[in-house]
């Protein structure tokens, strides 16, 4: 059975991807970035707007884990 993960992924690519979470489900990594509060262009928590000012725009993605 496959496992996802969640990535954070800048548009600036003096900024590296980032890998939050591994080992999930596909529909809880696919519940996880339908969450407004995983892109810069709708989240409105402090710490993302934060995070937006400090490194430009971002959003969460998902992928395949490959780790085994």
């Amino acid at each position: 059975m496959s496992t996802y993960q969640i990535v954070r992924m800048y548009f600036e690519d003096e900024h590296d991807t980032e890998i939050l979470e591994r080992g999930l489900t596909l529909e809880e990594a696919q519940a996880h970035c339908s969450d407004p509060e995983t892109s810069s262009s709708t989240a409105l928590s402090e710490e993302a707007v934060a995070r937006t000012a400090e490194k430009g725009p971002w959003f969460d993605g998902w992928r395949e884990d490959r780790r085994r």
